[in-house]
């Protein structure tokens, strides 16, 4: 639906036109981003239609199934009432999955040889520690907590849960969970993988704070479904950057 100002969008019963729309965003800082977003898609489907990539109606009955099952949409109903909420129709959101799915075939279609290629080259990035660590403010307090801890009058744990200037960590006295190597900083992952399970290391200085760390387990790097899909997005990402880049530098001719 559409006026002379442009296009109407119906909200519950109230209507905001997209002159509106495209004001708030611009205003908000968020015109860029959806811009090239809509390029982005745009770069997607020529890739796609280039290369004789389909999604085919069984495909997404398929996923919309999943969906479905993930929103907990029992009956038609349920479906009808998630739409309208979303402010979907069902041509939207068929439309919407078919998009996701074209983006996955066309990422496996130019990237799923290389991945294990890059895997292989950055191993030991994808290396893990199960980590607990606390961090605190200043240099003597670190000091006198790792000499506590190393003579056994308070555990690592209870430290964590005293001192810790994060609050959540603090919940969790100090359990950080499974951490990469790639998320270090290059000085830290150093330190932490080269220590040994259980040991207390630190403290080492960071623009966080003062750090002191304990690694549970060492954990090898293998190329799980996890990140296989971290390392093909990031490929796939990379490979959109440059495409529109392409775009810009030629004016959109291409």
């Amino acid at each position: 639906m559409y006026n002379q100002n442009g296009y109407i969008v119906n909200f519950f019963g109230l209507s905001v036109d997209s002159i509106e729309i495209i004001s708030y965003l611009r205003k908000n800082l968020q015109l860029k981003e959806i811009c090239q977003k809509i390029f982005y898609k745009n770069i997607i489907c020529q890739a796609a239609q280039e290369r004789s990539l389909i999604v085919t109606p069984e495909e997404i009955q398929i996923e919309t199934n999943y969906w479905r099952l993930e929103k907990h949409l029992e009956t038609n109903d349920d479906i009808i009432v998630w739409l309208t909420n979303q402010m979907l129709t069902v041509e939207d959101w068929e439309e919407a999955i078919r998009d996701r799915l074209l983006e996955q075939k066309l990422s496996e279609s130019l990237f799923s040889q290389e991945v294990e290629i890059f895997f292989i080259q950055h191993q030991r990035e994808f290396d893990q520690v199960l980590l607990y660590q606390l961090v605190v403010p200043y240099q003597d307090l670190a000091q006198e907590l790792f000499y506590q801890i190393s003579e056994q009058q308070i555990s690592f744990y209870e430290a964590a849960h005293l001192y810790d200037i994060d609050e959540r960590r603090r919940d969790k006295c100090g359990y950080v969970g499974q951490v990469y190597r790639y998320n270090f900083n290059p000085e830290l992952a150093v330190i932490v993988f080269n220590a040994g399970v259980g040991e207390l290391i630190g403290p080492v200085t960071t623009q966080e704070g003062i750090h002191l760390l304990t690694v549970e387990e060492f954990i090898p790097s293998e190329l799980t479904t996890t990140i296989r899909e971290n390392i093909l997005n990031q490929m796939f990402m990379q490979w959109l950057e440059s495409q529109l880049n392409h775009l810009l530098q030629s004016g959109g001719s291409s």
